[in-house]
């Protein structure tokens, strides 16, 4: 019956049951071949149902599409936030050069002044709101050490404002 690869079934219904690995081994001649038989338990040891991971990552398909689909839609905030500055700047400075082919008044005057320096504050803001949006989505997706950094940069820069101001 060895030599067939066959294996009979227990004698007893108590007895263990053995299993018959793939291998069938020959012996160095390879006049006999016989078969390897052995309990289940040494074959392999027994796996788990759910896969060993990572805490925190998730490797699925459709969680990382929806990590991808998040940080797109933060990427598309910050370009907003960024692009909305340039605009409305490069929008308050061309008003202000429109300003300049009407004829010389006080009021003419001082619109052009304030076009002109809220456009160059708004170019300059422009970034620090980028930040702040920034440091807000991260802290939503739960990047607190980012977050964390970018609430002490604008601290600092509130802070040498406002000794700026007093100065």
């Amino acid at each position: 019956m060895a030599e067939h690869g066959e294996v009979s079934e227990p004698a007893s219904a108590g007895a263990d049951a053995h299993v018959v690995s793939a291998a069938v081994m020959a012996d160095t001649h390879g006049a006999h071949n016989t078969v390897n038989t052995a309990r289940s338990e040494s074959l392999a040891p027994e796996v788990d149902a759910e896969p060993i991971t990572h805490p925190g990552f998730d490797t699925t398909p459709v969680t990382r599409a929806r990590r991808r689909d998040l940080a797109v839609a933060g990427d598309r905030w910050i370009a907003r936030v960024l692009r909305g500055g340039a605009v409305l700047s490069g929008g308050m400075f061309v008003v202000s050069l429109g300003l300049e082919a009407l004829p010389r008044s006080e009021e003419v005057h001082v619109a052009i002044d304030l076009l002109r320096k809220g456009a160059a504050s708004l170019l300059l803001v422009t970034p620090v709101a980028r930040l702040a949006v920034a440091g807000t989505l991260l802290g939503l997706k739960g990047e607190w050490r980012y977050t964390v950094i970018a609430a002490g940069v604008l601290g600092l820069l509130a802070i040498a404002v406002g000794a700026g101001i007093q100065a």
